[in-house]
């Protein structure tokens, strides 16, 4: 395999040999090609796209670049991933319910970037958590407690790690080919037979349109099945915040009350929904509306909650401790009464993010304790000068500045508006 060749036939248009393509990727992660070569084909694929034998080809190198990880469990493996939003807190109770409906979750998760929060982060803000474990205990947490939620390591799919940095730099991370196979090649990596997307649509979405986040699913299913996984994908609204609160320990707290069988009515049903759908994947039940009422009980009975505890507990958390508060809390008035027709979940991240609650680098350090709670949702009614929601941070100043901003997030109208749709549409591979 001649590097330059080997762009010039994806610059033309043409498709790649798979004994090329794999050779591209090992060199991609043993660094013997050169960043401007490795940036040149990024820019020709983006440009042309890979087709989807090309794809899933592409996805199992990035996959073998690094350790692969195998399960020897009596339980199945399953694990989702979701593309990110605005107060998307899923995972936090969804593993724990997937451990307490006799599934094994291992879960390799991320770090929020710009308006999209990170399961990482929101795990930290637990005082003594710890997501840098080693993969022996990785793997003994998910044997003993049923679940465990990581981040990377350096040994699984180390090319993706350089792949998805070079993206960043030349403008070519919204390829749906490239984003299939940075997701799809950790997650395989991680071993998990049965696996679950949750793609999100809208303001406060990497895909904006249904369309775009259909055109994703299919793709992330079709690498799927031609590898052997067991794929779903759910397409989910992120035009609007998840829950009412977004910032990490904020949310963290939402989290609990959810596995307490309280919580918002959005987290909490699509928590039931994914548990659901993976657990039919697993086959532990025989059709979808048994594996909901299975789901919602394990929230309403506290064993998923349990499994919550014990994980924390192993991966050294103490939820005893309190978790961090913001020494500010400013109220947001309603200028009106009337109905919440809409809450822009762009506008909301774009608050948090100025409040200190994410990162606009990779180095920064987000201030766990910052963010916005009690946000009214869609359909809620509202008395004039009734706060919308309370922004948190380090210091009045920094909120009050922030409060016409997020009073700018609020749509009022003087009907109710109709009801929210969260789930647009299911994808079964």
């Amino acid at each position: 395999m001649i590097p330059q060749w080997f762009i010039e036939e994806k610059r033309d248009g043409r498709e790649h040999a798979e004994a090329d393509l794999r050779a591209w990727v090992r060199g991609v992660a043993d660094g013997s090609l050169p960043d401007y070569q490795v940036a040149a084909w990024l820019m020709a694929a983006y440009l042309n796209g890979l087709s989807e034998a090309e794809t899933a080809t592409l996805t199992d190198a990035m996959m073998r670049s690094g350790e692969c990880l195998a399960w020897e469990l009596p339980a199945p493996t399953a694990d989702k991933h979701s593309t990110g939003g605005v107060g998307d807190k899923i995972s936090l109770p969804l593993a724990p319910v997937c451990a307490a409906l006799g599934l094994a979750v291992p879960m390799i998760s991320g770090r929020g970037l710009g308006l999209t929060g990170g399961t990482l982060d929101k795990l930290e803000a637990i005082p003594g958590f710890n997501v840098r474990l080693p993969i022996e205990d990785f793997r003994r947490i998910v044997a003993e407690v049923g679940c465990c939620l990581i981040g990377q390591t350096d040994t699984l799919a180390p090319a993706d790690r350089r792949l998805y940095a070079l993206r960043d730099v030349t403008a070519t991370v919204p390829s749906i080919p490239l984003i299939t196979a940075s997701i799809m090649s950790k997650k395989l990596a991680e071993g998990a037979q049965h696996l679950l997307f949750d793609v999100k649509f809208g303001s406060g979405a990497f895909m904006r349109t249904r369309a775009d986040a259909h055109r994703l699913a299919e793709s992330l299913i079709a690498t799927g099945r031609r590898l052997g996984r067991k794929c779903r994908a759910l397409i989910t609204d992120m035009d609007q915040p998840l829950g009412r609160a977004v910032g990490n320990a904020l949310e963290v707290r939402e989290a609990l009350e959810t596995l307490s069988g309280r919580g918002p009515w959005d987290v909490r049903a699509l928590t039931v929904e994914e548990a659901a759908h993976l657990a039919l994947s697993a086959g532990r039940f025989d059709d979808l509306p048994q594996a909901r009422r299975a789901a919602a009980k394990a929230l309403e009975d506290g064993s998923a909650l349990a499994v919550f505890r014990a994980m924390v507990a192993a991966q050294g958390g103490n939820l005893e401790t309190p978790l961090p508060t913001a020494p500010a809390r400013v109220p947001v008035p309603a200028p009106r009464g009337g109905f919440v027709a809409h809450v822009d979940a762009e506008t909301i991240g774009r608050v948090a993010l100025e409040l200190g609650a994410a990162r606009v680098k990779v180095s920064d350090q987000p201030d766990l304790a910052a963010g916005l709670e009690a946000l009214l949702q869609q359909g809620d009614r509202v008395a004039p000068g009734q706060p919308l929601c309370f922004l948190c941070a380090d210091g009045e100043p920094r909120a009050k500045a922030l409060v016409d901003q997020a009073l700018a997030a609020f749509t009022l109208t003087d009907e109710p508006p109709p009801e929210r749709e969260l789930v647009a549409e299911t994808l079964v591979g």
